[in-house]
């Protein structure tokens, strides 16, 4: 390979890097989301002798897995490198993938989807460290919308691939089986493109390494790693508990619009399932469109306030605008006029995304992974928490069947976000 004059404008090596984990973020989601339309399927539930518990276990199982892996699963590529560690959680995940498609009974199906969820917990937090080691600090925030863009991506495909691939192609195995073979494709390419470092990379020129490490005082070497999960100054770090608390948050108030929102349409507004169904789509895009925006927004932030408030400040102005916006669904009788209430919630919910990427690649050194890990843990417990409330709240307070006393539990999450939100420093390292 010829020798890349260093006095050559920067390659873009890293872009391809932001390329390639964007492309696993798709894949993420869609192996994860899949699993719900194939679940609605009599031939599955005959096929494996489900019974509607059993069902709702399969279902329920990842997301215990994913939330509990996390800070084990990050620390993994703290320590071995993302290099190897997510093309290993790719390949995991896809054959879990494919097993489910091959699975004989419960048991192997739960076993596969607990695996499924152990494997995809490394993912994102693996792909926060690696943003961090492959982007300049000033547009940190722009790269994390693009990677968390290719996950919300995933999960709007997954649904009408699945469903055509149903309808008119493949019965539900050989969905999970192509799904499943489609990953090994993924991790090759990962690997074929990826370093763990620019450093390491022999087609990245002075240039550009210069211009990643540019305002960042940190070294992007992946030497001296991590011998331990850093629990103890995670526990000890008051930011980010409140950090914790900001995820567990939004989630209690977000996890709603992806559950309960079709049920809403059909038994409050009275919407016929197909014209929910559109409704449904048009919030998950509009929450597209902010992921998309939000990276720049704290990248700007940034630049002007300094990451204290350049982080803080986009998140603070966020959730204020989601507790508005759900507070403001409580006198709104129209359903297109909730949805489009419900929209905005998505919009700005998902353009703070990029911000709290950022926030952790700041504060998390050599651990970043394990970081990321740790909050996203939190997040996954309150998405966890939200379906289990809402039934509960409805029975106990809703005596007309307005669901109010829910919009309200949502927008307490807000509230609780953004009083959070003030309180985060990323100038705060995790020891």
């Amino acid at each position: 390979m010829p020798e890349i004059p260093e006095n050559a404008a920067p390659t873009g090596v890293r872009h391809q890097v932001i390329g390639v984990t964007t492309l696993a973020a798709v894949l993420l989601y869609l192996d994860r989301i899949c699993i719900a339309e194939i679940a609605k399927l009599d031939s599955f539930k005959t096929e494996l002798e489900l019974s509607p518990q059993q069902t709702g276990a399969v279902l329920s199982a990842f997301f215990f897995a994913y939330a509990l892996a996390q800070v084990p699963a990050g620390w993994l590529s703290d320590r071995f490198g993302a290099r190897r560690m997510l093309p290993s959680y790719i390949v995991l995940w896809s054959a879990c993938t494919a097993l489910t498609g091959l699975a004989t009974g419960f048991v192997m199906l739960i076993a596969a989807r607990v695996i499924f969820g152990v494997a995809q917990a490394g993912c994102y937090p693996t792909a926060g460290s690696l943003i961090k080691r492959w982007t300049p600090l000033r547009t940190r925030g722009t790269a994390s919308s693009i990677v968390s863009f290719g996950g919300r991506l995933g999960g709007a495909i997954a649904p009408i691939l699945t469903a055509w691939l149903l309808r008119d192609h493949l019965g539900w195995r050989w969905v999970l089986v192509l799904y499943g073979s489609s990953g090994l494709l993924v991790a090759l390419l990962f690997w074929s493109v990826f370093r763990n470092s620019p450093g390491e990379h022999s087609r990245v020129n002075q240039a550009e390494r210069s211009l990643i490490t540019e305002g960042d005082t940190e070294s992007h070497s992946h030497s001296d790693l991590p011998s331990f999960p850093p629990l103890l100054p995670l526990v000890r770090s008051g930011t980010m508990w409140l950090m914790c608390a900001l995820q567990f948050g939004i989630n209690i108030g977000w996890v709603f619009l992806v559950t309960w929102l079709p049920t809403y349409l059909q038994d409050v507004k009275g919407v016929d399932p197909k014209v929910g169904g559109l409704m449904s789509t048009t919030v998950l895009f509009a929450g597209i469109v902010g992921m998309l925006c939000g990276g720049p927004l704290t990248d700007f932030s940034t630049r002007k306030l300094g990451v204290r408030w350049g982080r803080s400040l986009p998140l603070i102005l966020c959730y204020a605008i989601a507790l508005a916006a759900y507070l403001t669904c409580l006198r709104l009788e129209s359903a297109w006029a909730f949805i489009a209430a419900a929209s905005l919630v998505a919009f700005v919910t998902d353009m703070s995304v990029p911000a709290i990427w950022a926030y952790m690649q700041d504060v998390g050194g050599r651990n970043t992974a394990a970081v990321f890990g740790w909050g996203n843990m939190w997040g996954n417990f309150g998405a966890a928490t939200t379906p289990l409330l809402v039934p509960l709240v409805l029975e106990k307070w809703d005596g007309n069947g307005d669901w109010h006393e829910a919009f309200l539990l949502f927008s307490a999450g807000y509230l609780l976000a953004g009083l959070a939100a003030v309180g985060i420093n990323a100038n705060r390292k995790v020891a």
